[in-house]
């Protein structure tokens, strides 16, 4: 099973030329247009120089590779030692009569081995004849040669390997000069050898042999599958060792990956009779084309194929060179190049050869008249094909991974501009404006140099987010540029880039100028005119951007007055920015000035000395421009009370009362009661008028009218318990009496005075004034209550009484405890009076001793009725 990741349908050929090479995609690539091209992974140049000449004679047979050098094998039994780039090295050895069937170097490069359908070996050296060895065969054809990689040391037994009919080692041994020892016999005919190290892989009709040359012994088959038609004797075995114990297998349409291993401890106990090694099949899959070449490149296998049918003419089909990724089971197509080498309409599968030199990834494409070297792609060529296919997104990203390291042909700048210039011609501009930052980084005259790009197709607009604006800023020209294009063609983009910008990028001046001047030759509508007014306070004219600011009704004018401190500039338009946004005018009018830095690193003690902070626009100011208008006088007294209500929203809590009677009632009873700052009498005119009950209730007992504020709850309001509450508050009998004497004409009102008052007033009074015979609801139960509560009330005061007594006569008895408590005197202390001491160990001039229950002690002749020190420091000071 074999997958792809880019589909046949969709081949790309390679763009890499030499001379007359060229690879081409495959025809049927037609089939799917919109399929994108992958990646190419190998390059391909003709090898060309001495090789014109010899291929203008005779024809390649085979080939083998060195780091040093190539051997070329032709028709007529010569070998032609090229460098690289196909120039002659040295002589061309004339070895064979006929077709030069394989080659074979050793690891050092010093000696190559040779066969041919003549029947002769030979060993030649390149730089000595000393251990040249020539064999003949008679009567055989000998098809495969494989000399010792070692075969250049000393002490190597200058081994090499023939295959005909039979698997056959040669070695110089000290008695013998040439051992011959057949190693296995062939079925059929020994197709090919290839030796790595100890192991030789070597095929023939069965299939694929591994033969261990130090242990002479044989690791196994690996059996090839026989398709009737196409036999594998009639196609050539393609073998190649990646490293000392991985080989490939390309042969007829099957691929085999092997890996040689020692067996474990395990599999040695089970068979001790098997070789030490074994070999693992790592991959195994069946391809649509048949193999001409196989070969290794990194993690993936390069593949020469031959098409299976031939082209419409019936001539045979281009070569193609493939890239595949193995799998267990499968493959996964990477890339495929068909390749045009010369006569390939006439050639066979047979007729191709694959040579790798695995140190370089070197890879040499042999047919009888052409020899192509592919290579895989460095980064250069990969930028380059990038950028031919307009991948220019991958090619930066490749610059950017590999530059300074791999990169010789390109840099950032170079893919970055050319990528801008194709963005450019296929209009993707806004595209072309991301790109610059990432292309041109801090480079002034690059970046000038490609917004001029952008100016002469009018497209300044689509870089214009992403010119520099810090301290790389460019001219100031090229920002001006960008305005008049915004001005001419977006004049919503220009107002938001006048926002954006800083005004230290551009002439403020010649901008303004310059939209003036469109103003006047075009209607200007109210984004020209907001423009306008921030190129006005970019130019310090605040007063004309406030101006048409106001006149746009645009609220940005609040942030340009914070912005530039313009409080003091704002004073006839109070009234007009209320207008224009309650609000933020307001929060406007309230701010204060912040601290300086002087002022930030005072102590709050020193803080409150210097004062509190003052309002930036005075309320003063804004209550006299805002007094034709009270309902703004009120939204902005209500917002200054409720930020400063003891400080500067004292002083107008007089005028707030009549606005919070006009527009907010319930706020006015809050305000009477916790604020004294406002005419009583004129608070109470204003709340009578309005029929304001709760509000002239409170005024009225504020001034002490408590009957008449009695009178307006008992008959406007016709509320019992705020009249009971009213009562209660200010401890007046009169007002009980009062609150009584309007209670008798209702039975409800009785019913709950009843409830109620049994422990403020003696419940005797209001019983005895209750008419006989009048009819009162719950009568009973509120009787009982009346006596419960004074009841409760007198048991309490009784209570009180004797915790009151009782507290007294402890207090006493603990204060007479006290006194008698003896009082120490000691040696040190002094009379309070003549500083003496007290205490006098001469027993003529001992006296008694007076001590006062404050501790101060006195000499008996000392001492009066009461402490002259403690009363010394009560008595007031005499003048």
């Amino acid at each position: 099973m074999n997958t792809s990741e880019n589909s046949k349908d969709s081949p790309s050929p390679c763009e890499e030329m030499v001379g007359s090479f060229e690879t081409e995609a495959n025809d049927s690539a037609d089939e799917s247009d919109d399929s994108e091209e992958s990646e190419p992974k190998l390059k391909y140049v003709r090898m060309k120089n001495s090789l014109v000449n010899i291929f203008n004679k005779y024809e390649a047979k085979c080939m083998a590779v060195h780091p040093k050098f190539v051997c070329l094998g032709n028709n007529w039994g010569m070998i032609h030692m090229l460098d690289h780039q196909g120039n002659t090295v040295l002589q061309e050895l004339r070895l064979h009569s006929t077709d030069v069937n394989q080659i074979s170097i050793d690891r050092n490069g010093d000696f190559i081995a040779s066969c041919s359908d003549d029947g002769r070996v030979y060993i030649q050296g390149l730089y000595s004849s000393d251990n040249n060895q020539a064999l003949k065969k008679e009567n055989c054809k000998v098809k495969s040669v494989a000399i010792d990689p070692n075969y250049y040391k000393p002490g190597s037994g200058r081994r090499f390997i023939t295959g005909d009919e039979q698997l056959v080692l040669y070695e110089k041994t000290f008695l013998v000069k040439l051992k011959s020892t057949v190693l296995c016999k062939a079925q059929g005919t020994v197709h090919n050898i290839k030796w790595e190290g100890q192991f030789v892989a070597w095929a023939d009709n069965l299939g694929v042999w591994v033969f261990d040359i130090e242990a002479r012994r044989s690791l196994g088959l690996i059996r090839w599958p026989r398709n009737p038609e196409a036999l594998p004797e009639n196609y050539r075995c393609n073998i190649c060792w990646k490293d000392s114990s991985t080989f490939l297998v390309g042969w007829v349409d099957s691929v085999r990956v092997c890996h040689i291993r020692k067996r474990t401890p395990q599999e040695i106990a089970a068979d001790r009779d098997k070789p030490e090694f074994i070999v693992d099949l790592v991959s195994s899959f069946e391809t649509d084309f048949y193999i001409s070449g196989i070969g290794p490149l990194d993690d993936t296998l390069v593949i020469l194929g031959y098409a299976k049918e031939p082209d419409e003419d019936h001539n045979a089909q281009r070569p193609v060179m493939y890239v595949l990724e193995p799998q267990p089971t499968g493959f996964v197509e990477l890339r495929y190049d068909s390749l045009s080498l010369r006569g390939y309409q006439h050639l066979t599968c047979n007729d191709y050869h694959l040579e790798c030199l695995i140190e370089e990834n070197n890879f040499f494409i042999v047919s009888p008249k052409d020899v192509v070297v592919a290579t895989p792609y460095d980064a250069d060529d990969r930028i380059q094909w990038l950028m031919e296919h307009c991948k220019y997104e991958t090619a930066m990203e490749a610059v950017a991974q590999t530059e300074n390291r791999q990169t010789r042909r390109y840099t950032l700048l170079q893919v970055g501009q050319g990528y801008l210039k194709y963005l450019l011609d296929n209009k993707e501009f806004e595209k072309a404006g991301q790109l610059c930052p990432k292309i041109l980084g801090t480079e002034k005259r690059l970046w000038e140099e490609e917004v001029f790009k952008f100016a002469r197709i009018h497209q300044l607009r689509a870089v214009s987010p992403y010119l520099p604006r810090g301290d790389d800023r460019l001219s100031s020209t090229i920002y001006e540029m960008v305005l008049y294009e915004f001005l001419k063609l977006d004049a919503k983009g220009f107002l938001n880039v006048l926002k954006e910008w800083s005004p230290d990028l551009y002439n403020v001046k010649a901008v303004t100028a310059a939209l003036c001047e469109h103003c006047i030759q075009n209607e200007a509508d109210q984004v020209l005119l907001e423009a306008l007014a921030i190129l006005y306070s970019h130019d310090q004219q605040y007063d004309k951007a406030l101006a048409v600011f106001l006149k746009l009704r645009n609220s940005d004018l609040f942030d340009l007055i914070r912005k530039h401190k313009l409080y003091a500039v704002i004073h006839d338009m109070i009234e007009d920015l209320v207008k224009l946004d309650e609000e933020q005018a307001i929060a406007l009018f309230l701010e204060k000035d912040e601290p300086t830095d002087k002022r930030k690193y005072l102590h709050a003690s020193d803080v409150n000395k210097q004062g509190p902070k003052k309002y930036l626009v005075s309320p003063d100011v804004v209550v006299a421009k805002l007094e034709k208008s009270p309902r703004y006088q009120y939204l902005y007294l209500d917002a200054l009370d409720t930020r400063d209500a003891k400080g500067a929203g004292q002083k107008y809590h007089g005028l707030l009362v009549k606005l919070y009677a006009d527009y907010a009632k319930k706020k006015l009873l809050p305000l009477l009661r916790r604020s004294g700052h406002y005419p009583i009498q004129e608070a109470l005119n204003i709340c009578k008028e309005r029929n304001y009950y709760d509000e002239t209730v409170y005024l009225l007992g504020r001034i002490g009218n408590f009957k008449e504020a009695l009178n307006l709850i008992m008959k406007q309001l016709g509320d019992i318990e705020q009249a009971i509450n009213f009562c209660k508050e200010h401890h007046d009998m009169e007002l009980w009496e009062d609150l009584i004497n309007h209670s008798l004409s209702r039975a409800d009102f009785i019913t709950f005075l009843l409830q109620r008052i049994g422990t403020y007033v003696d419940p005797r009074i209001l019983v005895q004034r209750i008419d006989c015979g009048m009819e009162i609801p719950g009568l009973k139960n509120s009787l009982v209550k009346l006596m419960r509560d004074y009841s409760l009330q007198v048991s309490v005061q009784e209570g009180c009484k004797k915790i009151l007594s009782s507290d007294y006569f402890n207090l006493h008895n603990r204060l007479v405890t006290m006194q008698q408590r003896g009082i120490l005197v000691d040696d040190d202390q002094l009379c309070g009076k003549c500083s003496r001491p007290i205490i006098v160990k001469d027993s003529n001039r001992a006296c008694n001793v007076v001590v006062f229950f404050c501790k101060h002690s006195f000499h008996e002749e000392c001492a009066s009725e009461y402490c002259i020190i403690c009363n010394a420091q009560k008595a007031p000071t005499v003048h």
